[in-house]
């Protein structure tokens, strides 16, 4: 070959351009070209056990940064098994490039039998992808790579594909430039929809907030708007930590709850922010949601801005662009005197209503807040993590997340607290796993010892799917497949290099979280709920 770099070279150093630093993936034949230029750049790879491992990874990593988390898969089967993992990001809006290899130009949709071949796989992902590209020729890679960026930084971020034929990938670049492109900003609101929603807000009585995931980079220009106005504040699971813990104004966590589905039919004005108002919002229902007065509406999405509520004023915009242009017309309202005192009703009337199986988890987050203060929390779909949803309120924001919501996948919580482990090394990262869902990616242990990740996992142990079964019963249904042969998970951990300890008690549970926030390998902390979670 020539001195011009190729493809597979001039990628690493296109990634770089645009802030990656890391990446997670699997070489393979089909793929190794997309290493060769790897060394010449600072990016860090993690290497997954599984592609799937690799989606979660990128989706910790990506919420707890807000930078798309990337991976590189090879063809067929490393984009089939990356496949969940996009569609998990998909439903939570996280941003993520997945680049894949795929058979050679001359090869495509063939049906030879080539290695790895599939009829599309294009068009596979593209049901969990903003867009799925195939990159033909390389002087297309640049935009294409523009095209993903421009979309993780102006619109609504979710996964991108990018599949680059095997042949293609070797190809000499010629003379195109490892430069990034110039991004858009975000979108700015519309001044009279502002003014509009102004208007309603200085004329309300009993008006509230709702903050969704889309407002994560907006919580101190939400939290003004709210002290501005006396709003009380419901976070949903993936707004969590933007109204600061202890803060007056907080209202609660769970739209399910009875009090704030109260609360939301007897406002008569909403201020919902980046949120769908999905049914994972609602555990245990769904139940039906019903706004009494007029909505205003801030997303980054048209479509969600018409999606299941009439909203009085729908405002396509940046959440924090659009708070912060509200605010200042804002400017010198009076605020509802009576916003606090509502927000503490509403909590206190939610606390009360929590269910008596909440409690043993409601002490388990108690001994984390205790034992590793400022914690990461990232769970799997498990009922520690069903239970924390309600009533769990992190110091800040990107400190807790989980697969209960959207997507709903089981296996999530490990692997994509080993992305967020990546992403912060700084901070303690607790994965809430249950025993049926973490055999899923049990195998990322190994990854995480490899990474230098050492996360704490928390697993939940009720001997298989616990809410399945008890789904089922409730149903009048006899349980089938819900008993699993649990293994010894202490005995596994050790085998994989990390450490493990069985907990009995919450006193026991304190001292081993603080003891594994000194070591340098992951601890696993097994609680048997058959046995017994003692609460002293």
């Amino acid at each position: 070959m020539s001195g011009a770099l190729t493809v597979g070279e001039l990628l690493p150093r296109l990634l770089e351009a645009y802030g990656v630093d890391t990446v997670f993936g699997i070489p393979g034949v089909h793929n190794v070209e997309l290493y060769r230029g790897l060394p010449a750049t600072g990016i860090r790879h993690v290497t997954p056990r599984h592609e799937q491992g690799a989606g979660f990874m990128a989706d910790g990593y990506a919420r707890v940064t807000g930078k798309p988390g990337v991976c590189f898969t090879i063809t067929g089967p490393g984009l089939t098994n990356i496949l969940t993992a996009m569609g998990q990001a998909y439903a939570d809006s996280v941003p993520m490039l997945v680049i894949s290899s795929v058979n050679q130009l001359a090869h495509l949709g063939t049906g030879q039998g080539r290695l790895h071949e599939l009829p599309s796989q294009r068009n596979m992902a593209a049901g969990v992808a903003a867009f799925s590209q195939t990159i033909l020729h390389p002087d297309q890679l640049p935009e294409a790579l523009a095209r993903a960026f421009a979309l993780f930084a102006s619109a609504r971020p979710r996964p991108v594909h990018l599949e680059i034929p095997v042949d293609v990938i070797a190809r000499p670049a010629g003379d195109l430039r490892a430069e990034a492109w110039p991004l858009p900003g975000r979108p700015a609101p519309d001044p009279v929809s502002v003014e509009r929603a102004a208007v309603l807000l200085r004329g309300a009585a009993k008006p509230l907030m709702v903050l969704g995931g889309g407002a994560v980079e907006a919580g101190p220009v939400a939290l003004a708007v709210a002290e501005l106005l006396g709003l009380p504040v419901i976070n949903t699971i993936n707004a969590k930590g933007l109204v600061p813990r202890g803060h007056p104004l907080a209202a609660g966590e769970n739209m399910a709850a009875e009090p704030l589905r109260a609360a939301l039919r007897a406002a008569d004005v909403v201020l919902a922010v980046g949120t769908e108002f999905g049914e994972t919002e609602l555990f245990p229902g769904p139940v039906p949601l019903e706004i009494g007065g007029a909505l205003i509406r801030i997303d980054l999405d048209p479509e969600q801005l018409v999606r299941q509520f009439r909203a009085a004023v729908p405002i396509l915009a940046d959440a924090r662009l659009a708070l912060s242009a509200l605010l200042g017309v804002l400017d010198g309202a009076v605020p509802a005197s009576d916003g606090a005192e509502r927000a503490a009703s509403l909590r206190e009337a939610v606390a009360q209503q929590l269910p008596d199986w909440t409690v043993p988890h409601q002490r388990l987050m108690e001994a984390v807040d205790a034992a590793l203060p400022g914690a990461i929390v990232v769970g799997d779909s498990t009922q520690p993590v069903y239970a924390s949803n309600q009533f769990f309120r992190p110091e800040a924001a990107r400190s807790f997340f989980n697969a209960s919501t959207g997507y709903g996948t089981l296996g999530y919580g490990l692997p994509a607290a080993i992305g967020a482990k990546v992403a912060a090394p700084d901070r303690p990262v607790v994965a809430l796993v249950g025993d049926g869902g973490v055999l899923f990616t049990l195998t990322e242990l190994a990854a995480a010892v490899e990474a230098r990740a050492p996360v704490v996992v928390l697993l939940w142990n009720n001997g298989g799917y616990g809410e399945i079964r008890g789904y089922m019963v409730d149903r009048g249904i006899e349980p089938i497949g819900v008993d699993l042969v649990v293994p010894d998970f202490v005995t596994l951990a050790k085998g994989f290099g990390c450490e493990g300890r069985r907990v009995g008690s919450v006193a026991d549970l304190r001292r081993e979280l603080s003891e594994a926030a000194g070591r340098a390998v992951p601890t696993l902390l097994e609680i048997d709920e058959r046995a017994g979670f003692g609460l002293g």
